[in-house]
């Protein structure tokens, strides 16, 4: 499972039938640091199965994992956002998941 900040949505008109009524977002991948949630500047497509919103940080699962996920066996992805992160606790501190920094 990866945590990623939903950045924005994506639209294809042209595509296979079993992606037709699937949201797709653009997510951008985030890690968990010392001082706090840094994104990696890594964006990926993934299938929105939570209705996650812009800004929001998820949690995500690619793979098999992915294609297991509800009403989605017949899809093709490898990507698909599958919660909606309210709190994250690590490294002994609780993080604020609306404050995320850029790495570097």
């Amino acid at each position: 499972m990866l945590l990623g900040q939903v950045k924005g949505h994506l639209v294809s008109t042209a595509k296979v039938p079993s992606l037709n009524g699937k949201k797709l977002l653009v997510v951008e991948i985030a890690s968990v640091r010392e001082h706090g949630l840094v994104l990696t500047g890594r964006d990926m497509v993934c299938i929105d199965a939570v209705q996650a919103g812009k800004g929001e940080l998820v949690i995500l699962v690619q793979g098999s994992s992915s294609r297991i996920a509800p009403d989605l066996g017949d899809v093709p992805t490898d990507a698909v956002i599958v919660g909606i992160v309210d709190s994250l606790q690590a490294m002994g501190k609780d993080f604020d998941c609306r404050q995320l920094s850029r790495e570097g």
